[in-house]
């Protein structure tokens, strides 16, 4: 798909992964919104933004109507809205994981996911095809998906969820020309990140292959890029860590 005249909507387009996303489409010509219910503002002028929980069924469908509305039909969506608690399955007390928390993890991370990706394909199913295909998703997931260290359980099990439904969601929507990916990123330097100390940091990014740093969120951005021009690039999770395999602690 050509990016340049595309209608795009980035979760969590507002910092991190989803701000460096937004950016590298709209400058590729893109029309972008980022999705984002914790900003008012997106720092790049040419990204609107729509305040959007994902969880909330209302929410998405309103930021879609606008979207449509300003620009027209959305053909590429990239979901990259989720949170990052940490919490072991005992508490240093002896108290047990908060439930409530693990289920919030799931709700953004995994269902929100979802959510959004199935309103997206079914407001999309229904338009004219450009070229062979009507657009495409690439979800978000994590190599802690794969090796989800101490503290991570429900981080872990709602990517690995994202992971786990990026086939058959592909397969799903293929009869619709819809295309679906998802990304695993290792070390990237997000907000989620930026609490290191020093020391910490550099001992997190001793254990990085090559090249042994945090990735840089333009990096991800241009995997998406490349993932939304590529046809043939379908139904697949993709790492995206420098040959990290993350340790249990």
């Amino acid at each position: 798909m050509n990016v340049s005249g595309a209608v795009a909507v980035v979760t969590g387009g507002a910092s991190g992964l989803g701000a460096a996303t937004a950016a590298l489409l709209a400058d590729h010509g893109a029309r972008v919104t980022a999705f984002d219910c914790g900003a008012c503002v997106t720092s790049n002028p040419s990204v609107s933004l729509e305040r959007v929980d994902v969880t909330s069924t209302e929410s998405v469908t309103a930021g879609f109507d606008s979207v449509e509305w300003r620009d027209g039909p959305v053909r590429i969506l990239v979901n990259c809205a989720g949170i990052f608690p940490a919490g072991r399955m005992i508490n240093r007390d002896g108290s047990a994981h908060d439930f409530e928390q693990f289920r919030r993890v799931l709700d953004v991370n995994l269902a929100g996911t979802f959510l959004v990706s199935s309103v997206f394909a079914s407001r999309l199913s229904s338009q004219p095809l450009v070229e062979e295909e009507r657009g495409v998703i690439v979800n978000t997931a994590s190599v802690a998906a794969f090796e989800g260290q101490i503290g991570q359980v429900a981080y872990a099990a709602s990517k690995a969820g994202v992971a786990g439904m990026t086939l058959p969601m592909a397969r799903d929507l293929a009869r619709h020309a819809i295309r679906v990916t998802s990304i695993a990123p290792g070390l990237f330097k997000t907000p989620m990140a930026m609490g290191f100390a020093q020391e910490e940091t550099a001992a997190i990014e001793a254990q990085v292959p090559f090249p042994s740093r945090f990735g840089r969120p333009e990096e991800f951005a241009e995997l998406v890029l490349a993932i939304i021009s590529n046809p043939m690039l379908n139904g697949e999770t993709i790492r995206l860590d420098a040959a990290l395999r993350m340790t249990p602690r």
